[in-house]
């Protein structure tokens, strides 16, 4: 099985765009059949802060939902430690050398 963090942007575009990709990943993510979505303490603040903005116009109900489904099938995980931004150089990259290096690092 294949263990993911998804972005917050993922979460929220699966709930503003039901039949978009990010929706099927998110989805695929809580099926937890083949990918299990990872969740820390720290990530799950987040997803909670962030879909329930107003400006995205989410319901209660379709909020609460969202978060139980990934407290209740979200693997539940405690980083040994936080990770840092690595500076990104001002100098111009192609797409494929971006690609090569991380942009953060643990």
């Amino acid at each position: 099985m294949i263990r993911v963090v998804l972005d917050t942007n993922v979460v929220v575009s699966a709930l503003l765009q039901p039949q978009s990709a990010p929706s099927r990943a998110f989805l695929m993510t809580i099926a937890g059949t083949m990918v299990q979505l990872c969740v820390s303490g720290d990530v799950y603040a987040e997803y909670e802060e962030v879909i329930q903005r107003p400006k995205f116009n989410r319901s209660e109900a379709v909020i609460e939902q969202t978060l139980r489904a990934i407290r209740q099938n979200g693997l539940w995980v405690s980083p040994p430690k936080r990770c840092g931004s690595v500076p990104i150089p001002t100098m111009t990259f192609s797409w494929s050398v971006l690609k090569r290096h991380a942009l953060t690092i643990c």
